[in-house]
């Protein structure tokens, strides 16, 4: 059983969750830029109407991207600073795989493709599988242009579900994958009550986190490419 804060501002939307061996709460804001304003007071609400303190916590989970670069830096710094002054470990979680897991959950998708739009005319994405409640990677993150993006080995055989933002791209995706995928939901953005779910079920498996000096937003990209217009 666990105690677990989970937070997110990867995209347009800052959000929070608390997991208390199993009942959840949480708080969904759409807030453009203003991640650094909401997320601390929004994270004290929910705190004071689960009543649990930092120290009662068994670890801080974030999103850690792919995502926003500036929202992954707000993110992981807000949970650098409480898990310092708690000394609590910080769980990293994959915002593609928490997308899957809303897909599965809200959705009943089995094979759930998530792809952000990473902007410069390329998407985050990954592939996954998804039963009972558990989300098996079945095709790594990474960043590309959406022309280059093809199914798993056999996933012309499965029926997938499209979500995230990267499918507002869904013009410039190869004919075939179009084809396999009879729905896709463009404007759903990740949150932190996937990602507390996502980190609750690795804590239930053993995991116990890192170190906060260990919390590293993941970009995908080496390098961003500033393009003047």
């Amino acid at each position: 059983m666990s105690t677990l804060l989970a937070l997110d501002a990867s995209s347009t939307a800052c959000s929070c969750a608390l997991w208390q061996d199993g009942d959840l709460v949480h708080r969904f804001e759409i807030a453009p830029r203003e991640h650094t304003r909401l997320l601390l007071p929004m994270i004290d609400a929910l705190l004071a109407e689960g009543g649990v303190s930092l120290a009662q916590l068994d670890a801080i989970a974030y999103g850690q991207g792919p995502g926003s670069f500036t929202g992954l830096r707000i993110a992981a710094g807000v949970a650098q600073g409480l898990a310092y002054g708690a000394d609590l470990p910080l769980m990293g979680i994959s915002t593609l795989e928490a997308l899957a897991l809303a897909a599965h959950r809200q959705w009943h998708a089995r094979h759930v493709i998530a792809a952000l739009d990473a902007r410069m005319n390329e998407i985050y994405v990954g592939a996954y599988r998804c039963q009972d409640g558990n989300v098996e990677v079945v095709l790594e993150e990474r960043v590309i242009p959406p022309e280059s993006l093809h199914l798993p080995p056999g996933g012309e055989k499965c029926e997938w579900l499209g979500i995230g933002s990267g499918w507002q791209l869904l013009s410039n995706i190869p004919v075939d994958v179009k084809a396999a995928l009879p729905q896709c939901l463009p404007d759903e953005l990740p949150a932190a009550e996937d990602i507390v779910r996502l980190a609750a079920a690795s804590w239930e498996r053993g995991s116990r986190g890192r170190a906060p000096h260990e919390a590293v937003p993941v970009y995908l990209r080496d390098e961003v490419a500033w393009r003047k217009a």
